[in-house]
């Protein structure tokens, strides 16, 4: 998450018997015997909706990856009298059958007791990937101005024409997609330190996620998170292969681990 923390992505236990013998689910063995079943829990659960609070969202409010969005662009329509409006609706109702026929999910923003400022403010904060602002003069020069939500200011602006709006915005939110995934991944990378002794483990996992070699017990795992509040949070398949020696046990390990405070 962005302030170094860990969440579980999603539930993986082993639950035993301890549910079977509960709601008696019972199977025949291979030796024709009555046993209690085994079972697991897996699934997501809502923290998904807060992991993407956390690790997209910034002091503005939350950024939606545009695969997730369920508005992908917001159009806000500006006008200052009937006449501009009439003149602004009518292309903007061609542009969203447009969008709308290419498969991209919109939301038209036509609330008139609202100023455009404020709408810009609001969906900002909604995280909508894309905002969109159509006003007379683009109706006169046949062009539209994009806003992307993950680069703020003019660096994030740019004006498009209607003629290739559709194939334009597409792109965009495939761009806005990629750009999220690797800020996220290089904000982990950056976060992720590597830890030789139980001296550096201690300073490092205080500032984001450890990954060391691991040959320690339960026991040893408790009293590491006692003393750090970290736990072991995972295996990574990645492997860098061979031995090395455990940072708290002092003992031959043969996979790295990784350690992090976690929510």
């Amino acid at each position: 998450m962005g302030d170094g923390r860990a969440l579980q992505s999603g539930t993986s236990h082993n639950l035993g018997q301890n549910f079977a013998k509960a709601f008696n689910i019972e199977f025949v063995d291979q030796n024709n015997e009555m046993q209690h079943c085994w079972t697991t829990s897996w699934g997501l659960s809502s923290r998904f909706i807060g992991a993407i609070i956390m690790v997209h969202g910034d002091d503005n409010g939350l950024i939606m990856p545009p695969r997730l969005a369920p508005y992908q662009t917001v159009i806000v329509p500006i006008y200052k009298n009937d006449d501009e409006k009439s003149k602004v609706l009518a292309a903007l109702e061609r542009i969203n059958k447009a969008l709308i026929a290419a498969g991209v999910r919109t939301k038209v923003d036509l609330r008139d007791h609202l100023t455009p400022g404020f709408k810009f403010n609001d969906w900002e904060l909604r995280g909508v990937p894309v905002r969109m602002e159509i006003g007379p003069r683009d109706v006169d020069q046949n062009v539209v101005v994009l806003a992307r939500r993950d680069l703020p200011g003019k660096p994030g602006k740019q004006v498009v024409s209607q003629d290739e709006l559709v194939p334009t915005l597409q792109t965009l939110l495939e761009t806005i997609q990629a750009a999220l995934l690797a800020r996220a991944t290089k904000f982990r990378d950056d976060n992720m330190h590597e830890a030789k002794n139980y001296a550096e483990f201690k300073e490092m996992v205080a500032k984001g996620f450890v990954r060391a070699w691991w040959a320690g017990s339960d026991a040893d795992e408790q009293q590491v998170k006692a003393e750090t509040k970290a736990s072991h949070r995972c295996y990574p398949l990645e492997q860098p292969g061979g031995k090395g020696i455990c940072f708290y046990t002092g003992q031959p390990a043969t996979q790295m681990a990784i350690f992090a405070r976690a929510y």
